[in-house]
């Protein structure tokens, strides 16, 4: 084969491979990260890198259910979900190393109570999805300032250790990502429901000319993003010393962003599992990356911004081709 030919084979093999984009350029960022350190904390780099990627990569999984049945669809209450459930889970576990799985069940469970409640809102009163999640992100930010009164329940210590610890030098939380992804990249491949997640996204229509229960798929799905909100919710009040009600604000838009980044069609049906490591993980490392080189805020911020529209814009000009 002449070079051209390879070079068309190669374009056409990365062509169909959307979450190597932002695998790329994760390792990009670390490289560069790496060497304005002058080469100095590489692995401890990744290792932070891991840990607090995992947190993005458990929400944004779910997240990336959702945008795939279809445009339109993204669940805007995930940092309230986060704050309830951070809130709930140290409620339960009071403190006492013997209440961890019960306090993990309960946070899950109050996720899962939000993701229905989500879906009933855009199914029985017929609201848009995003207008119907931010909406209830606010009833249940409400329900989370209630339940926990403003105080900050402290972890009991064996949770707080488990979720700082690392097994031959990685993070266990990443782990758990690691665990989380793998069983949902077997359910998009293998299951019923992860094929009516792409028959749905794709055409609707069709699906449901097909048989795909489209509202039961649906709703599966928000009720996945929202268990799994309130999973990362109740790690992130053991790794950070209690419950917080602003503990996911930051997840609101970068949920959104690390789907779209990772190679998941805005526009329903593909979805792309590992393509949510490499944009989490670019995402942190583009921070590090810039305050490494000593840039404020408000220029992360613009950086950041045009980065999450650029690739949006090349993700929108794929799909027209």
């Amino acid at each position: 084969m002449t070079p051209a030919m390879n070079l068309r084979s190669a374009a056409r093999w990365a062509h169909g491979k959307p979450w190597l984009g932002s695998c790329v350029a994760a390792v990009l960022a670390w490289a560069a990260t790496v060497f304005s350190g002058h080469g100095q904390g590489a692995g401890d780099l990744l290792t932070v890198a891991l840990s607090f990627s995992a947190f993005t990569i458990l929400v944004s999984l779910g997240q990336m259910l959702v945008i795939s049945v279809g445009p339109g669809n993204a669940d805007l209450s995930i940092p309230s979900a986060i704050a309830l459930s951070g809130a709930v889970a140290m409620i339960v576990m009071d403190g006492r190393d013997a209440m961890i799985v019960p306090g993990l069940l309960a946070a899950v469970l109050a996720g899962v109570a939000v993701g229905a409640a989500n879906h009933g809102l855009i199914r029985l009163l017929r609201i848009p999805p995003i207008i119907a999640t931010l909406a209830a992100s606010l009833i249940v930010m409400s329900v989370a300032i209630n339940v926990g009164r403003g105080l900050k329940i402290k972890p009991p210590p064996l949770f707080a250790e488990l979720t700082t610890l690392r097994l031959l030098g990685i993070p266990l939380i990443a782990l758990v990502a690691l665990a989380a992804s793998v069983g949902i990249a077997l359910m998009l491949q293998r299951s019923v429901l992860g094929r009516s997640i792409e028959a749905v996204g794709q055409n609707e229509r069709a699906a449901r000319l097909a048989g795909v229960a489209v509202q039961r798929t649906r709703l599966m799905v928000y009720l996945i993003c929202a268990g799994l909100a309130g999973l990362t919710g109740a790690l992130i009040a053991g790794f950070s010393g209690g419950n917080s009600l602003d503990q996911g604000q930051e997840y609101l838009l970068l949920t959104i962003a690390v789907v779209v980044i990772g190679g998941t069609s805005v526009s329903g049906g593909r979805p792309s599992v590992a393509g949510i490591w490499g944009a989490a993980l670019f995402m942190f490392l583009l921070v590090a990356m810039l305050n490494a080189a000593g840039a404020g805020p408000g220029l992360r911020m613009l950086l950041t911004g045009i980065i999450i529209i650029a690739v949006i814009v090349l993700a929108s000009t794929r799909a027209k081709h």
